[in-house]
C-alpha cells in the first residue's frame, strides 16, 4: 500500500503549500466528472484515495499522528535535528539582545 506522501507525489518534508498544490492538480485530473465515461469508476475511487491523503496531511494534527505512527523513528529523527536548529537560532537571538539591540526598532533601520 502507498503512503499518503506517495498518492500525492510529494515528499515528508512539503510544506502545506505543496500539500495543496499537489492535491489541486490530481483533483482536476481524477476528478470523476472530468474522465471518460468509461474511467468513472477507476476515477471515483482514485480520488477518493486522494481526497483522504490530503484531508489527513493537510491538518498538522493528523499528519503528526499518521506520520508517528507509520513512521515512528524516523519522524523522531527529524524532530530532533529541527530541535537543534531551533536551540542554534534561539542562542543567536540571546546574543542579539545581549548587545542592547532592540530587534522590534533595529529590523526597520
Amino acid at each position: 500500500m502507498a503512503s499518503l506522501y506517495e498518492v500525492l507525489g510529494i515528499s515528508m518534508g512539503a510544506s502545506g503549500h505543496e500539500i495543496k498544490a499537489a492535491y489541486r492538480k490530481l483533483a482536476r485530473t481524477c476528478h470523476p466528472d472530468v474522465v471518460a465515461m468509461n474511467q468513472k469508476e477507476s476515477s471515483a475511487n482514485m480520488f477518493m484515495k486522494i481526497h483522504s491523503a490530503y484531508s489527513t496531511l493537510s491538518d498538522p494534527d493528523k499528519r503528526a499522528k499518521y506520520d508517528r505512527e507509520t513512521y515512528g523513528h524516523k519522524v523522531m529523527m527529524r524532530s530532533s535535528s529541527n530541535m537543534a536548529t531551533s536551540a542554534s537560532m534561539s542562542a543567536t537571538y540571546q546574543s542579539f539582545s545581549q548587545q542592547g539591540r532592540k530587534w522590534e526598532t533595529d529590523q526597520c533601520w
